[in-house]
C-alpha cells in the first residue's frame, strides 16, 4: 500500500509538474483583436497584388498567420489564408515549401467550410490545395479525388460562378487527369461547356477545353479554342496565370 501510495504521488507530482512547465514554457497567447484582423486582411490582400514577387506573397500568408486564432477562427482570414498558400504553393521553387503551403492551404479550407457552409470560398480552395497535393503523389491522390469532387461540386450548388466558373474547370480537369482511372475526357468537355455558357473571359476554360477536344481527336474545334486563349485580354488579377495559359495554348497549337 505504502508503495501504491508513493507512486501515486509520484504521477501526480510529474503532471502537475509537466503542466505548470508547458504553461511557464508557452504561455497563452493573447486573443487576436477585431482591430488586428482587419489589418491583417488589408495588408495582406495589398501584399498578395504583389505576389509575382514571390517574397511579398510569402509576407502575404505571414500577415494572415498572424491573425489566425484557433480559440475565435475568423472566416475571412480562414478561406484567404488557404487561398494565399494555394498560390505560394503554386509559385514557390522550393518543393518543401510549396508542400508545406499546400496543406496549411487544404486545413484553412477546411476550416472556412466548417465555419460557412453555406458559402463558396472554403471550399474552393479546399479542394485546390487537396488537388494539388494529389498531383503531387497518384497514389495517395487518387484516395483524395473523391473529397476534391465533392467540396467542388458544392460551390457549384452554391455559387457555379465563383471564381469565374472554376469549379467546373477543375472538375473537368479531374476527368482529363484521371483517364486511366475512369475519367472521361467527354465529361471534361460537358463541364467546361457548361461553365463557358455563363464565363467568358476565363482562359483557363479555353485551353482545357481545347485539350479535352484534342483528348477526343477533335483538332478543329480544339485550335478555335486555343487560338481563343491567345486573342484574348489577360486578366490583371491574374497575370501570371495568363501568360501561363497563353504560353501552355502556342505550345499546343504547335503540334497540330
Amino acid at each position: 500500500m505504502k508503495l501504491i501510495t508513493l507512486c501515486f504521488a509520484v504521477i501526480t507530482l510529474c503532471l502537475q509538474f509537466g503542466c505548470s512547465t508547458t504553461d511557464a514554457l508557452e504561455p497563452e497567447r493573447p486573443k487576436v483583436t477585431e482591430e488586428a484582423i482587419s489589418s491583417a486582411l488589408t495588408q495582406s490582400e495589398a501584399l498578395f497584388k504583389q505576389r509575382e514577387d514571390v517574397a511579398k506573397l510569402r509576407e502575404s500568408v505571414e500577415q494572415l498567420r498572424k491573425a489566425r486564432d484557433y480559440r475565435q477562427r475568423n472566416f475571412e482570414v480562414e478561406w484567404r489564408f488557404a487561398k494565399y498558400n494555394y498560390f505560394l504553393g503554386k509559385q514557390s521553387k522550393d518543393e518543401k515549401e510549396a508542400n508545406t503551403a499546400f496543406e496549411e492551404g487544404r486545413d484553412a479550407g477546411k476550416i472556412a467550410s466548417g465555419i460557412s457552409p453555406d458559402k463558396p470560398e472554403g471550399y474552393f480552395w479546399f479542394a485546390a490545395n487537396l488537388g494539388e497535393l494529389a498531383r503531387k503523389n497518384m497514389l495517395t491522390g487518387i484516395k483524395s479525388i473523391g473529397d476534391v469532387r465533392g467540396a467542388l461540386e458544392k460551390v457549384v450548388e452554391i455559387q457555379p460562378d465563383y471564381q469565374d466558373s472554376s469549379a467546373y474547370d477543375v472538375l473537368a480537369q479531374i476527368e482529363l487527369e484521371t483517364r486511366l482511372y475512369g475519367g472521361k475526357a467527354e465529361k471534361a468537355i460537358e463541364l467546361l461547356e457548361k461553365a463557358l455558357e455563363t464565363e467568358k473571359n476565363n482562359m483557363n476554360l479555353h485551353l482545357h477545353l481545347g485539350e479535352a477536344y484534342l483528348a477526343v481527336k477533335k483538332e478543329a474545334e480544339a485550335r478555335k479554342q486555343l487560338e481563343k486563349v491567345l486573342g484574348m485580354k489577360p486578366n490583371p488579377n491574374y497575370l501570371i496565370e495568363s501568360r501561363e495559359a497563353a504560353e501552355k495554348a502556342k505550345k499546343l497549337l504547335a503540334r497540330l
